[in-house]
């Protein structure tokens, strides 16, 4: 049988981004990332310019700690794999050192290489408990940053459209039952079950399902997407200025205006109040999609202007987005950022995995 384990990360459920969404966590000191990967590589190519790490690696000293004992979802999810048999541990974790001891578990044996890798063949299995795509998004990234090995030390058997290997699979434990409706978190875009029990059955009788995962270069991973904009206190939306390119094609060169930019790995940001920004977004097609929306002033046949929005798409295997003035807010997987240099997103096809029904 299986030994499980219940990850819950420590930070209040309101709290930005949640515990472990940075390298600080639930007030403790922030740590600056200046490589992508935590297997070591001194190559100049491993380093990472610090003003490019993303907002939430560097939030954590907002966070509050909380000793509130394990959420009700948690303890029935706990009961109903300790009935068919599951060895279960609940941690609560409130700091990265934290996240990744729970994660030191699904380390595989010692290779020739020195790198260290999952274990294919694992009996341990991971359930993650998130109030929030942010908090998953936090374990996924120490995933990441364990299992990535460095460019320099790439092994042979890493397929050759991929930085990382197979991460090992995880199932996702929802503890807001209303982000299944009209809000829609990943788990529910997903399909994934909410009730404990369910979740429960799926980690002892699923399969896991492969996902694409996007990287980016400031160390940081996103699972459903970004969006790219902001607003007035009226909620009309800003304009602002980036060249956003997607592959070879160039969706626009930062010249004009833009009222938003929209990069896909799910559907959590297709559309902005009425406007449809993706059209078919596919966690698991390999490709990444990616919307702009450019305010167009057109005249009518009388001569009078009017704003129409222009929707630009792309499809392509990276993104890169360099603003031309100023900080572009943005949402990544519901974490709050500023952009003021270029970022660049690609997709990992396939990297990551939950256990479905």
């Amino acid at each position: 049988m299986y030994d499980v384990v219940l990850l819950t990360l420590g930070s209040e459920r309101d709290a930005p981004g949640g515990c472990g969404s940075g390298g600080a966590c639930c007030g403790g000191a922030a740590e600056t990332d200046t490589a992508p990967t935590s297997q070591t590589d001194t190559s100049p190519t491993s380093q990472v310019d610090t003003d490019q790490v993303d907002t939430d690696q560097v939030d954590g000293d907002t966070e509050r700690c909380t000793t509130e004992r394990p959420r009700v979802p948690v303890l029935a999810c706990a009961d109903a794999l300790n009935t068919r048999g599951a060895r279960v541990e609940m941690v609560t974790a409130r700091s990265d050192a934290e996240i990744d001891a729970v994660l030191a578990r699904l380390d595989g044996p010692a290779r020739p290489d020195g790198l260290t890798w999952p274990d294919p063949d694992g009996k341990t299995r991971l359930v993650v408990a998130t109030a929030s795509d942010g908090q998953l998004r936090a374990v996924l990234r120490r995933l990441v940053r364990r299992y990535a090995p460095a460019p320099s030390r790439r092994p042979a058997d890493l397929p050759g459209d991929r930085t990382l290997p197979d991460l090992p699979p995880v199932a996702v434990l929802p503890l807001d039952p209303a982000r299944g409706g009209t809000q829609r978190d990943l788990a529910a875009q997903l399909g994934l079950p909410r009730d404990p029990a369910a979740v429960a059955a799926a980690v002892l009788d699923g399969t896991p399902r492969r996902l694409d995962l996007l990287r980016n270069d400031a160390g940081s991973v996103t699972l459903d997407g970004a969006l790219l904009g902001a607003a007035d206190d009226a909620g009309r939306p800003l304009q602002w200025r980036a060249r956003v390119e997607v592959d070879d094609t160039i969706l626009t060169d930062g010249d004009e205006p833009l009222l938003a930019c929209a990069v896909g790995n799910a559907g959590g940001y297709a559309t902005l109040d009425d406007v449809t920004l993706l059209t078919a977004p596919d966690p698991a097609d390999g490709q990444i999609e990616v919307a702009v929306a450019v305010p167009v002033v057109v005249r009518s046949a009388l001569g009078r202007k009017r704003v129409r929005l222009e929707v630009r798409r792309a499809r392509g295997r990276a993104v890169s987005v360099l603003p031309r003035e100023g900080k572009v807010p943005y949402l990544d997987d519901g974490v709050e950022g500023e952009l003021t240099r270029k970022r660049s997103w690609w997709v990992e096809p396939g990297a990551w995995a939950v256990w479905s029904s």
